[in-house]
């Protein structure tokens, strides 16, 4: 028995370290499915979640939803100091009893020494006799030591790559509108340098992706951190993106413009990669939450944009084709996330011409971010 306990504890040690490790230190997703962070988060989002859907929907439950994300990491910190705990406390009580003429320790004594030498306290109220329970003491201290350093380092690293994918969100919402849809993204692009502008914006979004797909698989936490706004989010912003290039691309003959084809790409990949990241997203067979083919705001706006134009039944099977790759995948993230996915308001006039000053203005001071044309 004793052998088993130092044995259990040495396991909960090592465990503990190589999951802090995966997660702090190593720059790349990890594909073995038993870890600690995997289960912990696993386990905290359902809880979290099932709390959360017994509050009214508004302000109230979004707030609570968003504290889930800096709050986990602190609980996941906090709880990998314990495993640490209870397992250098472990061999510590079962070390006097395998090597011999040494004062046993009780489990509590063995938790004292344990907790004393992981945060470097040195109280030195119970101390273990024997020269290898002090030198377990050494180096569980050490340990305690570089893992408090790693974890404070390791905040401002999140932090950072949270910060740079919600600061594209703002340029999403002055051009696609709150709550953001492809109709209104290309109405503005058609008043704001045609193709080449939206050809341009879409590279930039590409890139956004690419940062996205690194971001959200070496840090998985993150599709659990909500945007600043309570009325935009990552996941609505690549659907966006997405059904966009889809337009493009099934509106023109050609196939549109190559930028839209490797943006949609991009965009993809992130979205598969931010689900393959987490645990107990559901399959959805169905993306009715967008039309199958072109609103008359889309074509209008993709006739103006599109010297090839077309707008046929073959052009409306291409698009539907194109939102069956991506949309179920989204209605899931979102349902699983309990992201809200607002339908845009199509009740907005037709693009007819060029805009008036009186509709810019109207426009720019209905809401805060902006979601007129120029």
């Amino acid at each position: 028995m004793t052998y088993l306990i130092a044995f259990i504890g040495l396991v909960l040690v090592l465990a503990t370290l190589l999951d802090a490790f995966e997660v702090v230190l190593l720059p790349r997703p990890v594909r073995r499915r038993l870890q600690v962070n995997r289960y912990f988060f696993r386990l905290a989002w359902a809880a979290w979640s099932w709390l959360a859907r017994r509050l009214p929907a508004g302000p109230r439950r979004e707030d609570f939803i968003g504290v889930f994300g800096p709050l986990s990491m602190v609980s996941l910190f906090g709880a990998w100091a314990l495993l640490l705990i209870i397992g250098f406390a472990l061999m510590h009580w079962a070390l006097p009893q395998l090597v011999g003429g040494a004062p046993l320790l009780g489990l509590t004594d063995a938790l004292v020494v344990s907790g004393d030498a992981f945060f470097t306290l040195g109280y030195g109220d119970v101390v273990p006799h024997h020269a290898g329970g002090r030198l377990m003491v050494i180096v569980e201290a050490g340990t305690g030591f570089g893992f408090i350093a790693l974890t404070i380092a390791y905040l401002p690293v999140l932090y950072q790559h949270f910060s740079r994918r919600d600061c594209q969100l703002i340029d999403l919402s002055l051009r696609a509108g709150t709550p953001p849809s492809a109709a209104t993204l290309l109405e503005w692009h058609v008043g704001a340098g045609g193709q080449a502008a939206l050809t341009a914006w879409l590279r930039d979004w590409e890139l956004w992706a690419s940062e996205l797909v690194e971001s959200h698989s070496a840090y998985p936490m993150l599709s659990f951190y909500r945007s600043q706004h309570s009325d935009q989010s990552w996941l609505a912003a690549l659907a966006v993106v997405m059904d966009t290039c889809a337009l493009l691309i099934a509106g023109a003959r050609d196939g549109g413009p190559p930028q839209a084809a490797a943006t949609f790409a991009a965009a993809r990949r992130a979205l598969r990669v931010a689900s393959d990241s987490l645990d107990g997203v559901p399959s959805a067979g169905a993306h009715g939450r967008h039309p199958a083919g072109f609103t008359p705001r889309e074509a209008q706006a993709l006739c103006a944009l599109l010297p090839g134009w077309d707008g046929d039944a073959a052009a409306s099977a291409s698009l539907q084709s194109l939102r069956g790759a991506f949309m179920p995948l989204v209605v899931a993230l979102a349902d699983h996330l309990m992201l809200r996915m607002d339908a845009p308001d199509e009740a907005d006039p037709d693009l007819d011409g060029a805009p008036s000053r009186d509709d810019v203005v109207r426009r720019l001071a209905a809401d805060d971010f902006g979601v007129g044309r120029p």
